[in-house]
Formats: structure tokens, sequence, C-alpha cells
């Protein structure tokens, strides 16, 4: 990766700023692209300026003073022609105060607001003027940027870049003409700096040819990387995890329940994968309960047949240990030994247990991120799988690959990936969807319920109890908060233990002991718990039949994801299940949004979709921690560019491999290597 403080005409520090932004080199300041356009190409008079907009003004300053209440601030008085204007600044230097002397002419640039004393601008930008100075002919570009690094300096460092880099285009002639695409370096330089006559809103349409070929070079230099990463994976060697399936047949015949349609289509194209000679790298989703652990079971099986070992690794250790329990009730009638994996365990216990796995005497590993600790080594891992693996780093996710180094690989979700996401972001891996949930399951009813009418949703809680069922009451933090003000478990426990003397109430959150954690969740599966307070733990991996209610404190304050998440605990059995949303008033845009997509959408796909739409691909998929790299130009919603890109990443890669290396060049640099986790 190029050093930034090489970048011409960068000093140390301002390198120090480039590279917390990612600018490594002059060809990221080209692709560095403006947030917005300000339009300094005209004077607006005072009394025409419009609240709620920025404008520009050429002013004379009455005067400016230190005002301390409501608190310390410089209040700076100016006027034109037409009016009065008050320029407030709540954190200033001396040397503002100093520049700001009556009778000193302005330029100044702000968003303009309503106040006391009339108009006002807070912290406006503003330069002296000295006689006549002329206006820009073209908007203004606006660049992300960080504290200390102003936009003159980066516009004086992407105005150099644009002059010694090579923009060629990186795209053949023949693509860039069938795919009617602008030329690359036009394209550039027009955001940079905009062609006179261009509005803001001209400039910032997502339809403008200049801001389409930027996205679609973003989401090609994706596709082309992932797709190279594929075939690399494919050009290994892996085990080849192939056996006479007794082992899988004996695991079916005791099953108490027959495989859906769609977990036999999906087991096909995970066995199809097995017997290949190359490293499996496969995405499980399914919805919530749509049973992907069997599925997961039967891949464990087919490397144990094979010979080799195979790994499960969770997030949390209620997951891990919900896995655990059901593997080990499987496949120990099979005469399978499943070993226990987890940061809470006693020494002895986990001391065992990693020599037995380095020793290859026990086949079948479960676990949480204990299983990637140096001291745990694997005799013959052949399969890793990793649920949810989304919660997981992606050094964490390396780490479980590295342990057996040509290992296949496995990957489990319960949050559906949207398909434009999937096609973009998971590029690289083979993707097999359970679309049905099994046989028995009762549709949860959802219904929002303001927190105003709390009473009868405790009644409620009585009733259900009362006729033998399960509550679970689910709450947002575990200690009070001033700053959210948020009814913690605790404090919830306590009030319905009250409320409710007659049950049997116990509580639940992430900083119980695990073996706590775990004799609370053991007494609600057996029914000693009628009502179950926890928070958010419970989000995966608890599996109780007979809980038919589930109430969410503050649902306004939950992701979407999560919802659907904490909904699927209910509807479990055969009981008519239902899930109560109670909400605080009065509710931000976002936060309404956000719960009439959770009442009215059942499919966790379409809630995903909705969600993508809502908060966009970097915070839906946790680009951030997760490695995945966050897409800033395109929108994923363009399912016909999505497409177009891909398309063209396979022919560039097929027909021009010199342009496909020069265009990932260009946009990943060597930041690519984090797709591959």
């Amino acid at each position: 990766m190029a050093d930034p403080t090489k970048i011409p005409g960068a000093t140390p520090l301002v390198a120090a700023k480039l590279k917390t932004l990612g600018l490594h080199s002059q060809t990221d300041l080209v692709l560095h692209l403006p947030l917005r356009f300000e339009d300094e190409t005209q004077i607006t008079p005072i009394d025409a300026a419009i609240p709620g907009t920025s404008a520009q003004f050429d002013v004379t300053v009455l005067s400016t003073e230190i005002a301390y209440r409501p608190r310390r601030q410089l209040v700076c008085r100016a006027e034109d022609d037409s009016g009065q204007l008050v320029l407030r600044f709540l954190n200033f230097y001396p040397s503002q105060q100093k520049v700001l002397q009556p009778g000193v002419r302005l330029r100044v640039f702000g968003e303009v607001r309503g106040g006391f004393w009339g108009s006002e601008i807070i912290h406006p930008r503003f330069k002296m003027l000295h006689g006549e100075e002329s206006l820009p002919t073209a908007l203004t570009p606006v660049y992300p940027t960080t504290a200390g690094l102003g936009q003159a300096t980066l516009r004086k460092l992407i105005t150099r870049a644009l002059d010694e880099v090579d923009l060629a285009d990186t795209l053949p002639d023949e693509l860039v003409s069938r795919l009617q695409l602008n030329e690359f370096s036009a394209s550039v330089r027009s955001l940079h700096a905009p062609p006179s006559g261009l509005s803001a809103e001209m400039l910032t349409a997502w339809q403008r040819p200049f801001w389409l070929r930027v996205a679609f070079d973003e989401l090609l230099a994706q596709q082309i990387s992932l797709r190279q990463a594929y075939a690399a994976r494919r050009a290994r060697g892996a085990p080849v995890l192939a056996g006479e399936g007794e082992l899988i047949r004996r695991l079916l015949a005791q099953l108490s329940f027959k495989l859906t349609a769609a977990q036999q289509r999906v087991w096909q194209e995970i066995e199809q994968d097995l017997r290949q000679p190359y490293p499996m790298q496969r995405l499980l989703q399914g919805d919530v309960g749509s049973g992907k652990t069997i599925v997961a079971a039967l891949a464990m099986l087919r490397a144990v047949e094979a010979g080799y070992q195979a790994a499960l690794m969770a997030p949390t250790e209620i997951l891990a240990e919900q896995h655990y329990r059901k593997l080990a009730a499987w496949l120990q009638p099979l005469g399978l030994e499943v070993a226990w994996l987890s940061g809470s365990q006693k020494k002895k216990a986990k001391q065992t247990a990693i020599e037995k796995v380095g020793a290859g005497e026990t086949a079948l590993i479960v676990g949480t991120h204990a299983l990637i600790e140096d001291g745990v080594e694997f005799a013959k891992l052949g399969l890793a799988i990793v649920d949810e693996q989304h919660r997981f780093g992606v050094r964490q996710r390396l780490a479980l690959k590295q342990k057996g180094f040509q290992s296949h690989q496995l990957a489990m979700s319960a949050t559906p990936i949207p398909r434009t996401l999937a096609m973009s972001v998971y590029a690289d891996l083979d993707v097999s969807v359970i679309d049905e949930l099994p046989p028995g399951r009762t549709p949860v009813v959802t219904k929002l319920v303001s927190a105003a009418r709390r009473d009868e949703v405790v009644g409620r809680v009585r009733d259900l109890c009362a006729a033998g069922r399960q509550v679970y009451w689910v709450c947002p933090l575990i200690e009070e908060s001033e700053a959210l003000q948020l009814k913690t478990a605790e404090e919830t426990y306590a009030h319905l233990t009250a409320e409710l003397p007659e049950l049997k109430v116990g509580l639940v959150h992430g900083r119980l002991k695990t073996d706590e954690k775990a004799a609370v969740m053991a007494a609600f599966v057996n029914n000693e718990i009628q009502l179950l307070v926890a928070t958010t733990v419970i989000e995966v991996g608890v599996d109780v039949p007979n809980a038919s209610l589930m109430v969410i404190e503050h649902a306004e304050r939950f992701g979407l994801a999560q919802l659907h998440q904490l909904r699927g605990r209910v509807g479990r059995g055969a009981a008519e299940s239902a899930c109560l949303l109670l909400y605080e008033n009065p509710l931000s845009e976002t936060a309404r949004a956000r719960l009439k997509i959770i009442y009215e959408n059942s499919d966790g796909f379409e809630i995903a979709r909705q969600d993508l739409h809502l908060r966009g691909p970097g915070e839906f998929v946790g680009a951030r921690q997760s490695g995945l790299p966050l897409l800033r130009f395109a929108d994923l919603e363009d399912t016909a560019l999505v497409e177009a890109a891909r398309q063209a990443a396979e022919d560039m890669l097929t027909q021009w491999p010199d342009h496909a290396e020069r265009h990932r060049t260009r946009w990943l640099g060597g930041r690519e290597e984090l797709l591959k986790a």
C-alpha cells in the first residue's frame, strides 16, 4: 500500500490526517469524491435569504462582542443594503475576534436560520474582502474530511493529483461503448471541478453520467477482486470429503422429523461441494427457525466419514451451547463424541478437550472463539463451520480457516442478505438458501403497543402463564443509563416479580456467569420459570416450543434484524404465538419506519431488503468490523447496475485481463485482502 507521507504536497501532519481517511496515494485522492456542492457563484441579499438553506453574503461588520449567556460565544452583527445578519461562533479563537472589527467587509457563507435577533448563521465560513473580488463561476466541492484537515488543503492536493495521476481509462473501449458509459477522466474531473452552469441538484442526481460511471467502476473493481479470490480458491487443493453415507442414513432414520424440500436441496448443494478437490466456501442462509443446524450436522458427518475433523464456531456462548446440545443429542447415539470448547470452561475440562482434539481422538468440535485460541490445534480439520459469521471480525474468521489450512468452509446466517447485497458483497461465495420453514410452525402475530398500555400487557402475561404457557420479556440495557433513559432488565425484573407474585420469574443477561446463565435457561426450558426477563443474549439459539409470547420493551431502540431474530424465539410450537412491540412516544421517523416494516412483514428476506434500503450496505453488513468494503458511491438497490458490473467483471477477466488488473489496482490497491476472509 502506498505511503501517504509520499503524497506530493502533503506535509507529515497532513499525511497523518490523510491516512485516517484511508488516503494513501494520489489515486486515492482522485477517488475521494465530494459529499456535496456549495453554490458560491452568487451573492444573496440578506432579506432574500431562505431559512434552512445555505447562501453567500457580502456584509459589513457592525459590532462584535463576547456573550456569556446561555454559554460563552462570539456574536458578530453585520449588514448589507437589505438588512442585518447575526454571525454566531460557539467555539472561537482570539484571532477571529480580532478580524471581526466594525467596518470590516466580509464574504460570508453558511446555512441561514431564524434567531431571536433575526436571521443568523452558526459558525459561518468567512473571509475578509479587499476591494471588489470576483465570484467563482462553478460550484464548490465539499469533501469528507477529518479534524485538522481543511477543505482548502484537500482541494489543493486533489487538484494536483488530477494533473499528475494517469487517468487513462481502465475499461476497454468496446466495453465503454457497449455500456454507454461516460469517460472516466471526464467523470472525475466533472465532480472535482464542476463545469459552469451546473446546479447542485444536477450534480448530485444519481442519473448523472459521471456519477453512474464512478458507481459502476467501484462495483466492477469489487466484482473483479472477489472473482479473482474465487478463482484462486478453486485452484487450491482441499480434501475430498466423500463417504458411504452410513452415518448420515442412521442420523436421518433416528430423527423425529423429516427434512424439508429446501433442506434436502441445500444439503445436496453442500454435499456436491464437499466432494470437490478444492475448498468449499458456501454461505448457508435461512430465516429464523428454518433448520440450518441439521444441515450443518450432515456436513459434519460427511467430514467424519472421510476421516477428517469438523468444527462449528458460534459468536456467543448461548448460541454455541445450543448447537452443542443439539449436535450431541443427534450424534452421540451414533457413537460419536462431540467436544465442547468455551472461554468460561474449567481449566482441566478445557485442557482435556484440547488434547483430544489435537490428538485426533475427537472428530467433532463445537465452541465459541475459544476454538481459535493459540493453544488449540486440530489433528486433521476438514470442515470449518461459522454460524452468524458476520458477528466475527475478519481476523477471527481467518484464524479458524488457518487452523485447517485447506479445509472446506461453511458460513451460516439467520440474518437474510438481500439478493443485490449478496450479488455484490458475497460474490466470492456460493450461496444456498433454506427458503421454507418446517411444518408445524405457527405464524407469529405482531402487535405494536404504546408503553402507556403496559398494564394490559402485564395482564396478558398473567393469563398466558396461568394457562401453562411461557413468556419472554426483552429489555435493551442491563444498568441504568441517564442518557438513554431506558428501563433496564434488572429494574424490569424487579417490577414484574412484584406485579406477578404468583409466577416464577427469571433473569438472564450477558454479564451473568456462564453457569448461572445456563441454570436460568435450563429452568426456562423445563418450565420451572414461566417468565424470562432478558437482554438480547436470547436473540439467537434459544428454542423453547412452549414459549408463545415475546414482549420487547423499547422496541423503537432495536434494529430490524434484532427484532426479527427476537420474534423468531416464539412460534416454535403448535400454540398461537404473538410478539408485542412496546414503544415510547414520540417516535423518530427512522424508528417509526422500522416498526412499520417489522409489523407488516414476516419474511426475513423482505425485512432485510427494506432494512438495506433504510440503512445502506455498509451498516447493514457491519462492513467496518467484518472487513467488507464499504461501497461509497454504488447504490445496491440498482440491480441493473450490479448485474452489469458482474457481467463486465467476467468479460474483463476472460477477454481483457490486463485491463482488469489495472482497474482493480486503481480502486482497491492492496486493500482487497480482507475480502477473502
